[in-house]
Parts: structure tokens; C-alpha cells; sequence
């Protein structure tokens, strides 16, 4: 190497740290893999004795990410059980997704941040969550109301999670319409292996998890015709729920409609409450969302080593068995109700064209600016080609696939309703931990039960 060389290479990382300063990037998100980020924090919730410490991920709010670590943080602290400091972080969350709704252009950090991307990666890029990401997060802050005691705001903001599952529906078939032109032979091969993996589930913004929780608000506070069409949203999206099935012939018999005796047919007689009965429902997430992992390609183009690294997700998914409740008289299978990984598989399929877009470019851009810097080595006559081979680990250091995402939602959804005699029940989930729980006549008790593997929780409320 010689000395002629040096001023040019501090000259390419010189660019690089004021493209990251410009860009607002977060040198983590960059450089580290955001599930490696996370990890520490997904292990203190799941220990049975680890104290949950937010301080640090909670100061990262205003960064990059901080959309993403606002809705890590309020997700967290909810599993913990302080929903007061849940919903703070998730106003925070939502506040920064009207943000990026209300950009009237482009601002020049936006712009930055996307030219930064190019020399970069994709993390670069100021994140927002995918449309399911945003809808779970509505639905998270109505439970965060109820379990504090405000029906009223929880339905507020189940509302507000319904509409956005039409909008991001909205704005996805928009956004296909500008990058269908794009597709060619790797595009649909990708698509049609993440395709496979969710199975039946066939977007990222409907989900019935969302549904049956609108509904199930609305029948407990006396608005069961809106509930009849939230429990049946959920059903087209998972029509194989016994539970979901019985919901809808309860309902339809209580309303006179139509479609009772259809409904009869297909799934039995509808089942009410006994007298001195109450209603036991319960939510029950399983696990943690699925990680992205990355799939990096070398290649060399004019000499040049380059790599391409894309997000992707494995080909199978882990399907929970029914999960069995013990302790309120019989053995109670609860029922698969939403499938998280399968929403956040498809949400990268739906991605992918514009991802691979980026991808392109960024590939073009690196490889201009790898032949600039071996002209100028070679203008120089170095006996070394020191630039061109600090542009190439340049390249290689700085292709990192974009494996954000909101990684302590739960991986699946399994639901269990039964009607029950008032009294004290003494519940288990597999014969493991365990809680008690109260049944009055007449009312409902709902049980949100969060298992991460190793720890079980459980929230109930009676409404």
C-alpha cells in the first residue's frame, strides 16, 4: 500500500460515517443483527427468576428504530404485567406511525436515510413496522385499557385496529400495482417458497386474532350484532375454530337471524349458560415470533467481490398442538385462533419485490463505486491495490440483510371458551404453573395467559 492510497480510503469511511450521522441511523441496526439485539431481553422474560430492565432499550426510542423499540418496550413491559407503563410506550409507538402517515414529501432525512440505504443496507432506513405489526399494536393498547379497567378505551382502540386492517389492505394493493412489473423468475421462486410456508394464511393484514377480540368486547358490553360481524370476520379467516363456530350459532339463535338454522346444521344446537353459570374465555399466546435469518450471495462483478443479503424465513413454520387447561371439571383443549409467524412470513412476501428493488440498486451503486475506487488505484499506479480491496471488505462488512422486526409478539394464537358453575377455580396450563381464578353468575372472566416456554403468566379480569 502506499501513501497515495490512505487519504482515499480515509476518505471512503470518512463518507460512511457522515452518511450513517446524516441518515440518523443507529450503528446497531446497521451492523448488528436486530435478533441478536433482542435476544437478552427475550431470555429475562422468559427466566422464572430474571428481573426485566427497559432502561436501555427504552432509551433507544428516539433513534433509527424507534418506532420498533417503542413497541418492543411496551410489549414487554405488558407481558410483565405494568400495563400503565405498556401504554406510554405504546402511545409513543403510535404517535411515530402518524408521523410517517402525516409527511405531506419527503423530508431530507427521509431522503438521506434512502441514499444511505444504497451505500449501506436497508437498515439504514428509518424503520416502519408492517401493516400487522401496526394493527397487533392497536389491539395490544386495548388490552393494556381493559386490564387497567377502561372498557370503553379498549374499545376505542379494537375499533381502531379493525380499520386498520382494511387501510393496510388498501395500501398494499396500491403498492403491488407499482412493483408487479418488477417480478421475474428469482421474485416469484421467493414468493412462492414463503407462499408455502403460511399455509392457509394468505396476507398480513387480516387477522382474526384482531377480530375475535372486537368481537368478543362487543358482546361483553352489550353490542352483539357488531360482535356477530367480528366473529365471523375471524371465522373466514380461521373457519376451523369450534370455538369460533359455536360464537356464531349462540349468536345468531340470540338474534333471530337467518342464518341460524344454516349455522345449526353445520356446527350443532347453540350452547348457553345454565343458571347460576358464568362464562370462562381465554386468550392463550404461545411463544415468541418467528426471526428473520439472512441469505447472503457472493459474487463478483469486474473483479469486484460483492454480496447481496436478504431477509427470509425458514420453510417451516412450528405448528403449537391444542393446548389443554386443566382445573375447571374436565380436561379443556383450547383451539387455534392466529397464526403470528404466518402474518409476519407474509408481510416479507408482500415486501419482497421492492426489497429486491433496493437490493438491485444498492448492488449497482457499490459496484460504481468499487470501479471508481480501482480507476483511481490504478491512475495512482499502486502496487497494491489497497482501495479497490478496502472498497470489497467495504462492501462485504456493509451488507446486512434487514432483519428487524417485532420480535416478542407471540409465534400462536389458541382460544378456549366454556360456560362453568360460579365459584373458585384453580387453573394449569399442561399440568404446569397455575393460577386461581374467580367465576360469577352471569359475568364473564377473561383469562389472557402469555407462555413463553419456560414462564407462564396469567391476567384475568371479570367484566
Amino acid at each position: 500500500m502506499t501513501w497515495n492510497t490512505l487519504p482515499h480510503i480515509s476518505k471512503l469511511f470518512s463518507s460512511l460515517v457522515l452518511c450513517m450521522s446524516l441518515s440518523g441511523c443507529a450503528f446497531n441496526s446497521i451492523f448488528i443483527n436486530y435478533p441478536s439485539q433482542i435476544a437478552p431481553y427475550k431470555q429475562q422474560l422468559n427466566s422464572p427468576t430474571a428481573q426485566l430492565n427497559l432502561t436501555e432499550i427504552a432509551n433507544e426510542i428516539d433513534s433509527n428504530d424507534g418506532l420498533l423499540y417503542a413497541q418492543e418496550s411496551g410489549r414487554m413491559a405488558q407481558i410483565n404485567g405494568d400495563f400503565t407503563q405498556s401504554k406510554t410506550y405504546f402511545d409513543q409507538a403510535i404517535e411515530a406511525y402518524q408521523a410517517f402517515d402525516d409527511k405531506a414529501k419527503v423530508s431530507i432525512t427521509d431522503m438521506s436515510a434512502q441514499a444511505s440505504s444504497l451505500v449501506l443496507n436497508d437498515n439504514a432506513i428509518p424503520y416502519r413496522g408492517p401493516g400487522y405489526e401496526r394493527i397487533m399494536l392497536h389491539q395490544y393498547q386495548a388490552f393494556n385499557y381493559l386490564f387497567s379497567g377502561d372498557a370503553q378505551g379498549a374499545l376505542v382502540e379494537v375499533r381502531r385496529s379493525n380499520e386498520l386492517q382494511s387501510s393496510e389492505q388498501e395500501r398494499y394493493q396500491k403498492s403491488q400495482k407499482s412493483v408487479q412489473a418488477m417480478a421475474n423468475g428469482t421474485i416469484d421462486a421467493e414468493i412462492d417458497k414463503l407462499g408455502k410456508t403460511t399455509g392457509s394464511v394468505s396476507s398480513s393484514f387480516l387477522n382474526a386474532y384482531s377480530y375475535y377480540t372486537t368481537g368478543l368486547l362487543y358482546e361483553l358490553l352489550g353490542e352483539p350484532n357488531d360482535a356477530f360481524i367480528d366473529y365471523r370476520k375471524a371465522a373466514q379467516i380461521t373457519p376451523d375454530n369450534p370455538y369460533l363456530q359455536k360464537d356464531l350459532v349462540r349468536l345468531a339463535k340470540q338474534l333471530s337471524m337467518p342464518q341460524y338454522n344454516e349455522f345449526k346444521r353445520k356446527w350443532g344446537e347453540a350452547v348457553l349458560p345454565k343458571k347460576d353459570q358464568g362464562q370462562v374465555v381465554m386468550i392463550i399466546e404461545k411463544g415468541f415470533a418467528i426471526e428473520k435469518q439472512s441469505l447472503t450471495v457472493p459474487f463478483t462483478i469486474d473483479g469486484n467481490w460483492q454480496t447481496v443479503s436478504l431477509a427470509t424465513y425458514p420453510q417451516r413454520l412450528n405448528n403449537v398442538p391444542p393446548i389443554q387447561i386443566q382445573g375447571l371439571g374436565t380436561v379443556l383443549k383450547a383451539q387455534p385462533l392466529a397464526n403470528i409467524d404466518a402474518l409476519a412470513v407474509n408481510a416479507l412476501k408482500e415486501d419482497l419485490p421492492a426489497a429486491l428493488v433496493r437490493q438491485a440498486l444498492r448492488t449497482y451503486a457499490k459496484a460504481e463505486m468499487a470501479q471508481s475506487v480501482r480507476s483511481e488505484s490504478k491512475r495512482r499506479r499502486d502496487q497494491i491495490d489497497a482501495g479497490a480491496i478496502a472498497m470489497q471488505l467495504f462492501n462485504v462488512i456493509t451488507e446486512q440483510a434487514d432483519r428487524r422486526s417485532w420480535l416478542t409478539l407471540p409465534s400462536q394464537v389458541q382460544i378456549a371458551r366454556q360456560y362453568v358453575n360460579a365459584g373458585t377455580y384453580n387453573i394449569s396450563l399442561e399440568n404446569r404453573q397455575n393460577t386461581s381464578i374467580d367465576v360469577k353468575n352471569n359475568k364473564t372472566t377473561l383469562i389472557w395467559i402469555i407462555d413463553t416456554g419456560n414462564r407462564t403468566r396469567f391476567y384475568s379480569i371479570i367484566l
